[in-house]
């Protein structure tokens, strides 16, 4: 039997999805696992502003969505390292896009802000 989703309903299971690609840090992992497999740290140390926890939080998330596949190394100390699986690569094009885009016109989108708050008394 073939499921209808509707994300426009409020109970349908596509908002999770939603949810989870719209969040900054997902998008930004996301978007870095595009080019390599990339250890635990060094995500840490490239996004900036994430916190461990955070991190941490958002690959499990990830992970249980089955965007994201870890691969534990037996070294001393462990390594941990996160890729994309083929289900999280047919977002590749999607994420790449949209966090570029805001790289592109964040000045257009900052004095759209300034003009708005410019006429809007509050």
């Amino acid at each position: 039997m073939e499921r209808i989703y509707d994300v426009y309903e409020d109970r349908c299971p596509t908002r999770m999805v939603l949810d989870r690609i719209a969040d900054k840090w997902a998008l930004l992992i996301l978007d870095r696992l595009r080019v390599e497999a990339v250890r635990f740290n060094l995500l840490r140390r490239e996004i900036k502003g994430i916190s461990q926890k955070v991190l941490s939080q958002t690959l499990k998330k990830l992970e249980r969505d089955g965007l994201i596949s870890r691969q534990v190394f037996p070294t001393v100390p462990v390594t941990v390292e996160y890729s994309l699986t083929p289900l999280g690569r047919t977002l590749t094009d999607t994420v790449a896009a949209l966090a570029h885009w805001a790289e592109e016109n964040i000045d257009a989108v900052m004095a759209a802000q300034r003009a708005y708050d410019e006429r809007v008394v509050v």
